[in-house]
């Protein structure tokens, strides 16, 4: 399926993922749509990506607040074992666009696109590394 292909990990976990299913197959981009972050991690093993697209939530006053920052955190560190070159594009609503550059001073981010994110931006975004 993924042969000779850039592959792209769509972590979609809430209704704003934006669908940007046409965009990857133009751009000849493999996607490998995911529900958690644990089905993500589990795929890292079997089938790294050259790409990531997740959405951020920060983890008001949870077990994130403590050790980790949002929801990406525990991805993220499996990422850097499975593919440490892959590219991470995060989703952010505006309100928790705040807490971004907390992740950002442990994983390199790519790209930071505050939601709704237009495709024009996307491809933008994944443009720069082309």
């Amino acid at each position: 399926m993924t042969a000779g292909r850039e592959v792209l990990y769509s972590i979609i976990e809430s209704p704003a993922h934006p669908d940007f299913s046409q965009l990857y197959r133009r751009l000849g981009i493999a996607q490998i749509k995911l529900n958690s972050q644990r089905k993500a991690i589990n795929e890292l093993k079997k089938n790294p990506p050259d790409w990531v697209v997740a959405e951020f939530f920060y983890g008001y006053g949870n077990n994130y607040a403590g050790v980790n920052v949002c929801n990406l955190d525990v991805f993220l560190y499996s990422l850097q074992k499975y593919a440490p070159e892959a590219k991470v594009i995060v989703l952010v609503e505006k309100p928790e666009a705040q807490y971004v550059p907390r992740l950002a001073e442990l994983f390199t981010l790519h790209a930071v696109l505050t939601l709704p994110v237009e495709e024009k931006d996307m491809q933008a975004a994944l443009d720069t590394f082309s």
